[in-house]
């Protein structure tokens, strides 16, 4: 028996098209994967903070300040400050375009987000966050004032604080402060 020329062209044709179609997947999933790999940086690490809610004397807000106390130095610039007051007075409000300019929230258009319930008073918002340099390294305690005209405290409330790196919307600090 003679071989036909004819039989063998289908199949390698199915062949050369099986192997188009994989080597234009690969080419595509490399490239989707190469740009998902450039948006996903990793987040800060904070490898442990601390946090304390005191009452102000003579006054119904507090001061919040969180302790950064190990992991990487944070930039202000890509933080932004969350304060959840739901179950103290039903408000929550963030801290926005940090660091603010001279420990001073005001504008408040351009610092607060949500509800001000922040202490928008001159040094209400100090350390790493209302400084100029805007870095909080590893030691640092950054503080913001909460108003007690916008959001009364009583003993044994509590708030929820975050620290959330925005360019990676990561929420790299969380505690929950009851007052003291």
């Amino acid at each position: 028996m003679s071989s036909s020329p004819r039989a063998v062209s289908p199949v390698i044709g199915n062949i050369l098209l099986v192997a188009i179609v994989v080597i234009l997947a690969a080419t595509i999933s490399m490239f989707a994967l190469g740009v998902t790999d450039e948006l996903t940086q990793p987040s800060p690490t904070v490898g442990h903070a601390s946090a304390e809610l005191v009452m102000q004397d003579g006054y119904e807000g507090g001061t919040v300040r969180i302790r950064h106390i190990a992991g990487d130095t944070l930039s202000a610039s890509d933080l932004e400050i969350a304060v959840n007051a739901q179950d103290a007075c039903g408000k929550s409000g963030r801290l926005v375009n940090l660091p603010a300019s001279g420990g001073d929230p005001v504008p408040t258009s351009e610092y607060v987000r949500g509800n001000d319930i922040f202490d928008n008073s001159y040094n209400s918002v100090s350390g790493p966050i209302g400084e100029t340099s805007g870095e909080w390294s590893a030691g640092e305690t950054a503080a913001f004032r909460i108003a007690g005209t916008e959001c009364q405290l009583n003993h044994g409330d509590t708030i929820v604080v975050r620290v959330v790196h925005t360019p990676t919307n990561s929420v790299i600090i969380k505690q929950t402060l009851t007052v003291t």
